[in-house]
């Protein structure tokens, strides 16, 4: 496989002409790599079965481990997720576009295969122009970190271009992200939310925008 095309994003001509090359590159069916606002991420169409497959293969990782969906408006969750507690609303309300992912119950209807997801669908707004750019194109995008399983993730494209250069047929270039910590998951399937994984967003900080609704998140990291 040829190495992956690397794109700047400096100025607005070449960051039209990177998120141009993106979009088309996903829209073939191919990997790029995006950067978002906590880590570089590897991504393919969430609902192309095929390129979710070669997304788990290039990060070494097997299908019990799906990719979290990336959305460009907060809206779209309803379009994916069904069920939505009104403690999540409020998170999406207060957090999004940000570093917190939701594990909600997935819409029944959706035509997709994320792996062994359980009926269940990791939802997330990023909070990075680029990446907001790349998925008003695209529509929603399976993504994970930009690395090898097992290894750091990527915090520019360098680190991305190492692990994953031959893998991906776009890397949009855009400078050091400035989060560089994963996303806080929760689990928002029941009336009691879950935090699956500490990130970015402490317990503290959810809870204080949940207490006056008169429930609290429970930490199970």
């Amino acid at each position: 496989m040829t190495t992956a095309q690397r794109l700047p994003t400096g100025s607005e001509d070449q960051r039209e002409a990177a998120v141009s090359a993106a979009t088309r590159a996903v829209q073939r069916g191919e990997l790029v790599v995006i950067p978002t606002d906590t880590v570089y991420g590897i991504a393919a169409d969430a609902f192309d079965a095929d390129a979710v497959a070669d997304l788990l293969d290039a990060k070494g990782r097997g299908r019990e481990m799906p990719p979290p969906v990336l959305v460009s408006a907060a809206t779209t969750v309803d379009a994916l997720a069904t069920g939505l507690p009104g403690y999540a609303r409020t998170l999406i309300e207060e957090f999004w576009p940000g570093p917190l992912t939701l594990v909600c119950r997935q819409q029944p209807s959706l035509q997709w295969d994320l792996g062994d997801t359980r009926g269940t669908v990791a939802v997330r707004m990023p909070d990075h122009e680029v990446a907001l750019a790349v998925l008003e194109r695209t529509g929603p995008l399976a993504v994970s970190s930009a690395n090898l399983t097992g290894r750091p993730a990527a915090l520019d494209a360098d680190a991305a271009e190492e692990m994953l250069g031959e893998e991906v047929a776009v890397i949009v270039d855009a400078g050091a992200v400035t989060g560089g910590e994963a996303s806080t998951i929760v689990d928002v399937t029941g009336d009691q939310g879950r935090v699956l994984r500490r990130g970015a967003l402490d317990l503290d900080e959810l809870n204080a925008v949940l207490e006056p609704l008169g429930t609290t998140l429970t930490d199970e990291d």
